[in-house]
């Protein structure tokens, strides 16, 4: 609620008490109760509310400022999420006081140990052996402005399923406690504007939250599906357009200085240094809300102002991050969005993936011409029940599970000297992983196929440790009576 202008008051008597008039008293009013002048607008232009009088006791005027010395009360990220929530369209002002000794300090704690470290080479135990002469430090060197991130040590890992390497970078123990502490910052001032079919990097939300919602949406009167693949996004962010983003919402031009600073800080792989000219490094604690804004403003909120209202049926979307899945009721309106959509993300510096993205006739109605599309690691194919109603059905998707049996091979062969209960016993650390997130709904099939196959590694590990025994398929199962593996289970009911 935005309280309006404050008051000015002639005097405040903080000693005397006050006394209650007689209603024989014809004196003026107190001067500590009645104020110098009303207000008739607050400072948005607005008039306030109740065109009321001062007369009296003042109960409403009082009332207002309870409520504000109440809101006065909250502190740091608390204030920012209820001014945003009271005036979703105010742009905030001042942000850097929130990047304070305290701040740090809880981010400090929270940093996991053990952790790769960047160009620096500062871990958390380094950095924290003279934390408060290194933070009194930071602090001063960010006031003065001469605080300067460092290049992000770039690595690379493998992705899932694909012989491609996924870039990652690391920033330095130091600019990763900065980092935490905007993000934080800035999730406090975006929440409440994303929107609710927006699922990645958000608290509370995952990626079953956003499977189950698809779900409901391929049940109503979805028709056609448009799977949408931007190629190479967290490369291709255009700081001019991130930066035009924020200062839509975040008027604090200190802060708005230091993000830049972290988007141009550049990259540092094998000794060389490389400018930064586009996108978000992907590892840092800022690059995900940063990917949710550009996105919230490229996507989410032009497919709700602009491309729902034109529609005449049905037209909703799901995104978790840069995965997205559009669904239409009618091919027409699919056709256009497709072609609405690819000038929509030049204009913004970001395309299309030819190969990945296309539209796929789905739905209840579809049948025989039904095809199938992967959102979130699942294969999204169209089924029937028991009683032949159409149902959306959900299976692994081949890469993953090939990507996940190759990673089972390798490292049982590295861990099978272990003895057999350790062994099995972080083979079912393993199991539980698989299931909690693949056990969904009507995929217990290929849950079952994922144990029957580490169970298979297992046996034929087992089999190299002795040259002389071999593990035949009746000793497995007296192994496994005394040293169990985890069964596959359905975890998230989609219904």
């Amino acid at each position: 609620m935005y309280l309006g202008e404050p008051v000015v008051l002639k005097r405040v008597c903080r000693t005397r008490p006050i006394k209650p008039r007689q209603a024989n008293d014809c004196r003026q009013s107190e001067h500590f109760i009645v104020p110098m002048k009303r207000i008739n607008k607050c400072a948005e232009g607005r008039e306030c509310p109740g065109n009321r009088s001062w007369k009296g006791n003042m109960s409403w005027y009082t009332g207002d400022t309870t409520l504000e010395e109440e809101a006065n009360m909250l502190t740091g990220l608390s204030r920012i999420t209820q001014l945003v929530e009271a005036n979703p369209d105010r742009k905030l002002q001042t942000l850097m006081h929130l990047i304070n000794k305290e701040t740090l300090k809880e981010v400090h704690k929270g940093q996991e140990t053990g952790k790769a470290n960047g160009v620096d080479n500062v871990s958390k135990t380094i950095y924290g052996e003279a934390l408060e002469i290194n933070l009194n430090d930071l602090i001063h060197r960010m006031k003065t402005f001469s605080y300067r991130p460092q290049p992000v040590k770039r690595v690379y890992i493998e992705k899932e399923g694909k012989k491609e390497l996924r870039p990652l970078g690391i920033p330095s123990y130091e600019d990763k406690l900065v980092q935490k502490v905007m993000a934080e910052v800035m999730t406090e001032i975006y929440e409440p504007k994303f929107y609710d079919f927006s699922y990645g990097f958000r608290e509370g939300r995952n990626c079953h939250d956003a499977i189950k919602r698809l779900n409901c949406i391929l049940m109503d009167k979805t028709n056609w599906v448009v799977d949408a693949d931007i190629k190479s996004f967290f490369d291709s962010v255009d700081h001019e357009w991130m930066m035009k983003f924020l200062e839509h919402d975040i008027g604090d031009k200190n802060f708005l200085r230091y993000i830049k600073r972290f988007l141009k800080s550049g990259i540092m792989e094998e000794g060389k240094y490389m400018e930064t000219d586009t996108g978000v490094v992907q590892g840092g604690s800022i690059s995900p809300i940063m990917a949710n804004v550009y996105l919230h403003y490229v996507l989410d909120m032009w497919f709700d102002k602009k491309v729902k209202k034109a529609c005449t049926g049905m037209a909703e979307m799901v995104r978790y991050a840069d995965d997205i899945v559009f669904c239409f009721q009618y091919e027409r309106e699919a056709t256009a969005f497709y072609e609405s959509l690819v000038e929509r993300l030049a204009k913004f510096g970001l395309e299309l993936s030819d190969e990945k993205s296309k539209i796929i006739k789905f739905g209840r109605f579809a049948g025989k011409e039904a095809g199938e599309f992967e959102f979130l690691g699942f294969r999204h194919i169209t089924g029937k029940t028991r009683t032949g109603k159409y149902v959306p059905k959900y299976r692994t998707s081949e890469k993953k599970l090939k990507a996940k049996r190759a990673k089972v091979k390798k490292w049982m062969k590295e861990n099978i000297h272990l003895p057999i209960g350790e062994l099995v016993k972080k083979i079912n650390l393993k199991l539980r992983g698989h299931y909690n997130y693949y056990g969904i709904s009507h995929n217990i099939l290929k849950l079952q196929g994922f144990y029957e196959y580490v169970k298979w590694q297992l046996k034929r590990g087992l089999n190299r440790r002795s040259q002389k025994d071999k593990t035949t398929w009746k000793n497995l199962d007296k192994l496994l009576d005394r040293f169990p593996l985890v069964r596959p289970c359905i975890k998230v009911a989609l219904w």
